[in-house]
């Protein structure tokens, strides 16, 4: 096992204890990125009748830089983030924001030309499963923690086979977890590998596909009663079997000249809704036919691109944000392709997106955070929010009453209720 860092100095405060009566924050667990089931459907929130004229702040921490979502588990809040030349893992208390602990480590990083305006990362999501937290540093180093301490229980990286365990902008995929499995694609642009490693041990289970990697994060769904691992390459869409890494099959999708992999594919009613940078969007149903799994394609949209944005459903619609005049806000039905509507331009270069009942929330780039009518069949806004004074790039969290943002540096919740 590599040791690519030196080991982290723990910083550990007296947990405060949360009383059972703080509406049941120790219930609401948020494992990663987009959510409990990484497709930014939350289904314990429950939207106010009338949403406020304005959101009260109950804390704010400053943390550090990075894109990764504040992930929450039994009351704490874990976030992945920058200081310096150091990466830092914050481990907080969701009721008032006090630090339980605070781990910290050397991770120096050379940004790609171009990449500058994005800063040193981290960018991928942490994901948090049995009491253990799981980062990726911007050079794609993982590490294992224990939640509860802060102890640092195992670090993996793919240096030695691919040079690099990262693509040009650093690592931006986020892992996810699934049947006692950590998984993640490694590697560079040219070579890498989609890999499951034990989560107690760090331990390789399986690996499989030599195709480079993508800044685009893997799901885990079933599809014709087989659980699969959905991951965008830098060359094509995958499907690989969750037990055993089994490839199944997969769909030319290569990254062309600047156009990156970036958004995170989404599925439903078993199809896969795939858009990239000017390419499009797709919807492919893969399915077995005599025998073989084949992937057809249903249809195609080329109104829509995603560049970074990854996009959510809400019912039988889809919505994102697409980079077409310089960013808009777009619902697409997902069963025929047909753009439903399209919002004003110009909203910027990036919007994160969760889904509720009744309500699509949208945090765009500059810390407005925006609530949409999912059912109206024009751009409909129901509210709207500033949530930070800065760049707001990490995809939000919500609480039971409340939404984590965190801007350039700093974390706050907002409370909704």
């Amino acid at each position: 096992m590599q040791f690519p860092y030196k080991l982290p100095i723990v910083v550990a405060l007296p947990l405060l204890l949360i009383a059972s009566s703080q509406s049941g924050a120790e219930e609401i667990q948020w494992n990663g990125f987009l959510g409990p089931e990484r497709n930014g459907w939350v289904s314990y929130f429950k939207p106010p009748k009338m949403w406020p004229q304005s959101l009260k702040r109950k804390w704010q921490v400053k943390v550090g830089e990075g894109y990764g979502t504040p992930v929450i588990a039994n009351g704490l809040v874990f976030q992945h983030a920058r200081e310096g030349d150091s990466e830092v893992v914050w481990c907080l208390n969701l009721e008032n924001g006090k630090m339980k602990w605070q781990q910290r480590y050397s991770a120096p990083f050379k940004i790609g030309g171009g990449g500058q305006y994005h800063g040193k990362g981290p960018k991928a999501c942490p994901v948090y499963a049995d009491g253990r937290l799981f980062t990726v540093s911007i050079s794609g180093t993982m590490s294992g923690w224990d939640a509860a301490s802060g102890k640092l229980l195992w670090t993996r990286n793919f240096d030695d086979q691919f040079g690099k365990s990262h693509p040009y902008w650093g690592a931006s995929s986020s892992p996810i977890v699934a049947e006692d499995k950590v998984i993640l694609h490694f590697g560079t642009d040219d070579e890498g590998a989609l890999v499951a490693l034990d989560v107690k041990s760090g331990e390789p289970v399986w690996s499989t596909s030599r195709d480079g990697a993508s800044y685009s994060s893997p799901l885990v769904i079933e599809l014709e009663g087989v659980k699969q691992v959905i991951q965008w390459t830098h060359n094509a869409l995958l499907g690989v079997e969750l037990s055993t890494g089994q490839r199944l099959w997969s769909h030319p999708f290569p990254h062309v000249g600047h156009n990156q992999n970036m958004p995170t594919p989404c599925v439903h009613e078993g199809n896969v809704l795939i858009g990239g940078e000017n390419r499009g969007l797709y919807s492919l149903k893969p399915h077995r036919a005599n025998g073989k799994w084949v992937v057809k394609e249903n249809w195609f949209q080329e109104q829509v691109a995603f560049d970074m944005s990854s996009a959510v459903m809400n019912g039988d619609r889809l919505f994102g944000m697409s980079h077409y005049k310089s960013g808009q806000l777009v619902c697409v039905d997902a069963t025929s392709g047909k753009v439903v509507w399209s919002g004003p331009p110009r909203v910027g270069a990036n919007v994160t997106f969760l889904s509720v009942r009744g309500a699509v929330l949208a945090l765009r780039d500059n810390g407005v955070l925006q609530i949409l009518d999912p059912s109206a069949d024009q751009y409909k806004l129901i509210a709207e929010y500033e949530t930070s004074n800065t760049a707001a790039w990490a995809p939000p969290t919500l609480t039971e009453d409340g939404v984590l943002v965190k801007g350039t540096e700093l974390l706050s919740l907002w409370m909704i209720r």
